[in-house]
């Protein structure tokens, strides 16, 4: 099953409402990762341009999709990205398909 890489910035409203009653968020998403057939790996909380980072495995992009959307459409996140992974075993495997692809740069 693919990873994917979710990371998101929160909304001001967002951080109030977690300073006020602060949250544990990653056991929040869980269940709507179940649902959609895959697992999270792990999550952190983060300095910088984003605010947390996600490590889930979900079926197919569609489903990956689908949580991004889901969670855009809730609000509470002002920006987010998602970035499919790649095992090294997979990247080894991209980089062999990729030697044998003929392509040719231009000249």
């Amino acid at each position: 099953m693919p990873y994917y890489l979710f990371q998101g910035s929160y909304t001001p409203a967002a951080w109030a409402g977690m300073l006020k009653k602060p949250q544990h968020r990653l056991k929040a998403i869980q269940g709507a990762v179940k649902k959609l057939g895959g697992s999270v790996e792990g999550g952190w909380l983060t300095f910088g341009e984003y605010d947390y980072v996600i490590i889930c495995r979900l079926p197919n992009q569609v489903s990956a999709a689908a949580f991004a959307v889901a969670v855009a459409a809730g609000g509470a996140v002002r920006s987010g990205k998602t970035t499919p992974l790649l095992t090294f075993e997979e990247g080894l495997k991209a980089m062999r398909q990729a030697g044998r692809s003929g392509y040719r740069p231009p000249r």
